[in-house]
């Protein structure tokens, strides 16, 4: 799901944990509607079970009531193999925990991490997702 169109299915659910996802560490952030804001939670550096593992941490500690990752874009919009990747992650991050998951395009998140000067930008990264997506919330 596009963070263009404002995702009406979010309606009643007030916390959020997002992730940036790769292939060698995960950023990931917490955030709720009410504030609309989010904090970067650092990154998971795992791969496989053992990235899920840590993720069922993650939702264990925070309770959120639904889940954000980002799904990345060439910049003209066309997909790459991280697109799909990544769209498998909310794939089983759907399967695995049984939270609803929100697909937000990520261009540019990483690059303005990196900007911002973060020394976490997958968590940074992640942040910035997750305050993207809130903004589009009614």
């Amino acid at each position: 799901m596009s963070a263009a169109a404002p995702p009406v299915m979010a309606t009643g659910l007030q916390t959020f944990l997002a992730f940036d996802f790769g292939l060698k560490r995960t950023g990931v952030a917490s955030g709720n509607r009410l504030t609309r804001t989010a904090s970067a939670q650092g990154s998971i550096a795992a791969e496989g079970d053992a990235r899920f593992t840590a993720i069922a941490l993650k939702i264990r500690e925070w309770q959120p009531d639904a889940l954000v990752v980002g799904i990345p874009f060439h910049p003209d919009g066309a997909s790459h193999d991280n697109t799909a990747r990544a769209l498998k992650f909310a794939r089983q991050l759907r399967g695995r925990f049984g939270l609803q998951v929100f697909e937000v395009d990520e261009r540019y998140s990483t690059t303005e991490a990196l900007a911002q000067g973060e020394k976490d930008a997958d968590a940074a990264s992640a942040r910035i997702i997750l305050e993207q997506f809130l903004r589009s919330l009614s």
